[in-house]
């Protein structure tokens, strides 16, 4: 049985009793990933690991981007730009 299938058994099942209808898939996605993340990100702190990629939050995208770890920087050193 599909996803898809399983929802409209679900939806036809929630009518048939007057219950809401569940969630449509893929509806919730982003915030689980999101919580996801956030959720290992807090596990690494407890272990006491240092954290990995760009910061959640309170840093500008652009700034954050600049400081992500293992980024190669834009022009090599010693070499003059063009």
């Amino acid at each position: 049985m599909t996803l898809t299938q399983q929802f409209l058994l679900d939806a036809y099942r929630a009518a048939q009793h007057g219950e809401p209808a569940p969630p449509a898939p893929g509806t919730h996605d982003v915030r689980t990933v999101r919580e996801l993340r956030t959720y290992r990100r807090f596990r690494r702190v407890l272990r006491g690991l240092p954290l990995r990629g760009l910061p959640l939050r309170g840093l500008p995208l652009r700034t954050a981007w600049r400081r992500a770890p293992g980024r190669r920087p834009s022009r090599l050193p010693g070499r003059r730009a063009a």
